[in-house]
């Protein structure tokens, strides 16, 4: 339980606090009494406890999102996985042709793994979205050539939190015989994801997104048709070979848990998220100056990323110790660049560097956002005052 005098905590798609059930899960791969074993020690009870248990983990995880076991290969987070499956097809299919398509809203673990290739000799294109963040179809296929191999794509934005067209996306993908890879990290618990009902190749998940553990991930590999990816790293044949290294059970096993309980609970949080979501965004637009980031309905209702215009998000940061709120990706919020993605959807410098990201979840109450917005009201003003606006 947080502490009396801790920050409003609305920055759940920085990360999440691990489910209590998911925690306890984890536990018990630790000590000694527990699953602790080795899984690659095929000769003993211990190791043996250990495959059985990551065996069930790994059904689990594959079941909630519509895949077979044999799909699934474990790794450190998403990050590592994004790079497993881009750097992992782009040389695989080499052959075949050497231009990738990404887009300009993609995370830095998409965008400068293929900063990296184009080094390496690929041809990279970026598909711009429109002003509300959303890339369409049609963009995808006018970047096509006949020396695409791969295309690469977020599902729901981790700043702005709006939600690309994946189905057709693939759709179209399948039909021209190219791969296509999905960064999911942000939409797991966010939206319906069922990969027996989509055609995407390769799908990259994160454990922390949905109150699951931090460094740990999955790659989702298509079978039927099968997709290649050659390995980014060697010293063992864990994972079919594919992802080398001693499996971390407890990380494995508390994935698992979390994207089980996000699936049992997906229509509960939903409605609750939609309710916080429903007092703050209008809470938001209602002070002076504020306007919403990014599309108003093809978007995740966790996010709410707006613009103070005139203000300085930094500065307002600074003001609100009493919440915790980001001004952009976790990942990159110690650059002095403003955002990619705001820039990308058309903002200014000045209005990406006065937009701020509430994001909401399980734990987040109504009280909080209470609380919240009156302190950033308070701020907004003083903040108006001073610079006399």
């Amino acid at each position: 339980m947080a502490n009396v005098f801790d920050p409003i905590y609305l920055d759940y798609m920085a990360t999440t606090p691990v489910d209590e059930k998911v925690a306890e899960e984890m536990m018990r791969c630790l000590t000694l009494k527990g699953n602790f074993g080795n899984a690659s020690s095929a000769t003993h009870v211990y190791g043996w406890r250990a495959q059985n248990t990551i065996s069930k983990a790994r059904e689990l995880l594959a079941y909630s999102i519509g895949a077979t076991p044999r799909e699934v290969v474990f790794t450190s987070g998403a990050t590592e996985a994004n790079n497993l499956a881009i750097q992992g097809a782009a040389r695989f299919y080499a052959k075949k042709g050497r231009h990738l398509i990404t887009t300009t809203l993609e995370h830095k673990a998409v965008l400068d793994v293929f900063y990296a290739l184009e080094k390496e000799g690929f041809k990279i294109t970026l598909v711009r979205p429109n002003s509300e963040g959303i890339v369409s179809v049609e963009a995808v296929a006018a970047a096509i050539t006949p020396e695409t191999i791969l295309v690469s794509t977020l599902w729901v934005n981790n700043e702005i939190g709006t939600i690309q067209p994946i189905a057709d996306i693939a759709a179209l993908t399948r039909e021209r015989g190219i791969l296509l890879h999905v960064d999911a990290a942000q939409a797991m618990g966010k939206v319906a994801v069922d990969l027996s009902q989509i055609p995407v190749d390769l799908m990259s998940f994160s454990a922390h997104k949905v109150y699951g553990p931090k460094g740990s991930g999955a790659l989702f590999v298509r079978n039927n048709p099968r997709a290649r990816v050659m390995p980014l790293f060697y010293g063992g044949a864990q994972e079919q070979g594919l992802r080398a290294g001693t499996l971390a059970t407890h990380q494995i096993v508390g994935m698992a848990a979390a994207f089980q309980r996000a699936k049992a609970e997906a229509k509960a949080d939903l409605k609750h998220i939609k309710a916080l979501n429903a007092l703050l965004l209008p809470g938001l637009l209602a002070l002076e100056g504020v306007t919403l980031n990014g599309s108003t309905d093809q978007r995740v209702p966790h996010n709410i990323n707006v613009c103070f215009q005139g203000l300085n998000a930094e500065a307002l940061l600074m003001s609100l110790p009493e919440i915790a709120v980001s001004a952009g990706s976790a990942c990159h919020s110690a650059e002095e660049e403003p955002s990619h993605v705001l820039k990308a959807i058309g903002l200014s410098d000045l209005q990406a560097r006065a937009s701020l990201r509430f994001s909401l979840g399980r734990y987040t109450t109504i009280d909080d956002i209470q609380r919240a917005l009156k302190a950033i009201s308070r701020e907004v003003q003083r903040e108006r005052d001073l610079a006399g606006k």
